[in-house]
């Protein structure tokens, strides 16, 4: 099979032909072969709070969300979910009208863009990005326009004034994720005003990622764009359980946002998934409303998770940016000697026992991109301390 037909058109929806099997499912499969720590994907290995996967085994068996859910989510987790962001964010969001919630925070960024944006139409994203952005802006038939976020004192910083110049009459939205994967960046207050101004002068639609919002590690805490100015209105924000959690295989996120914006999103998501993740819902309303104190532990931990991998890093040769959030860390290679980053990934696993990402492929301009290379440090302590003491062999 060539994946051709006889009018030789391909199979795979033109929109799509630049993207081929994820970078995360080939190394994933790499660390299978090889045996090595999988520092690639982000997913922990272990599982959140024993009482929230009991709320789920509890769903399953008194029958609740074994057959389909309401298509915006369970009443129950909207509520939980509207607590959460007054509670936290003093954001109020209506659970009848203004909560969705959806198969995990990549189908709320799909079924978000494909929404919001129609063929032609402009959206800004902060370069390196997640690579379901560029694939969600394609299928929407929307252009792409990056803004690169760029190494400076000893993390990777935003431009505003390079940010202010790629909106055109053409821009629709911007795409802003903060804490930053794959960097570690967190927008600063002054930043995230700068991107509400902006948005607000342009009259933008902003759809924000913050699924890492519990992983802030300086005493800030998130700062969610939607509660800046002339932002409310004009914001689709996402969070996600799996990140919060550590239950990423269950699936659930959801978006908030001005009722016109939900009821959008919602009209492309019934057609996508429809509904998921039944018993689960019900499962992480009472996640959402554990004590402030598993919060504050799962940030401490992953903060020493960082240090225990950023110190291994260095010891071993690598240029470290140290993240300000998030559960992954960024290296430069060149101290190595080397400068390939998917050569060196893809080398990696035989030479050290370890899998990493490249972060070109979370860029549009590959050389831009090309020396570094991403550690997920979700993983126990004693699995980061035998993948430094494996990385010291480079």
């Amino acid at each position: 099979m060539t994946g051709m037909t006889s009018t030789e058109r391909p199979y795979l929806n033109r929109r799509l032909a630049e993207f081929g099997t994820t970078i995360f499912a080939e190394m994933s499969a790499l660390a299978v072969a090889t045996g090595a720590i999988n520092l690639g994907q982000g997913f922990p290995d272990t599982d959140g709070p024993e009482e929230v996967r009991e709320a789920a085994v509890r769903a399953l068996r008194d029958g609740r969300g074994n057959q389909y859910p309401p298509g915006p989510g369970i009443p129950e987790l909207r509520t939980a979910i509207a607590e959460h962001q007054l509670g936290r964010y003093g954001l109020s969001y209506d659970p009848d009208t203004e909560v969705l919630v959806t198969a995990g925070a990549t189908e709320a960024i799909a079924a978000s863009l494909l929404a919001l944006v129609e063929p032609g139409d402009e959206v800004v994203a902060l370069e390196p990005y997640y690579d379901s952005y560029a694939a969600s802006i394609a299928l929407a038939g929307g252009k792409r326009v990056p803004v690169t976020l760029r190494p400076r004192d000893g993390g990777f910083r935003l431009d505003l004034d390079e940010l202010r110049a790629a909106v055109t009459d053409r821009t629709r939205l911007l795409l802003v994720n903060t804490p930053h994967n794959p960097t570690g960046t967190v927008l600063t207050r002054p930043e995230l005003a700068a991107i509400a101004q902006l948005a607000v002068e342009r009259d933008l639609l902003v759809v924000t990622d913050e699924v890492y919002e519990h992983l802030v590690f300086d005493d800030a805490g998130h700062l969610p764009l939607a509660s800046f100015p002339g932002m409310r209105e004009r914001t689709v924000s996402i969070g996600s359980a799996g990140k919060m959690f550590s239950f990423t295989g269950w699936k659930v996120g959801w978006v908030t946002a001005a009722p016109e914006l939900v009821s959008a999103v919602r009209s492309v998501k019934q057609f996508l998934t429809y509904v998921s993740s039944g018993p689960f819902q019900y499962a992480v309303a009472e996640a959402l409303a554990l004590p402030d104190s598993y919060f504050e532990d799962f940030r401490r931990s992953m903060l020493r998770r960082r240090d225990i991998l950023a110190e291994g890093l260095s010891a071993a040769g690598f240029e470290v940016f140290k993240p300000a959030g998030t559960y992954f860390i960024t290296t430069d290679i060149r101290p190595l000697g080397e400068k390939d980053g998917f050569a060196f990934c893809r080398a990696l696993p035989e030479r050290a026992g370890v899998v990493a990402i490249p972060n070109a492929v979370f860029y549009d301009d590959r050389e831009a991109g090309a020396p570094f290379v991403r550690f997920a440090f979700c993983k126990r302590e004693e699995v980061l301390l035998e993948a430094a003491r494996r990385l010291r062999s480079l």
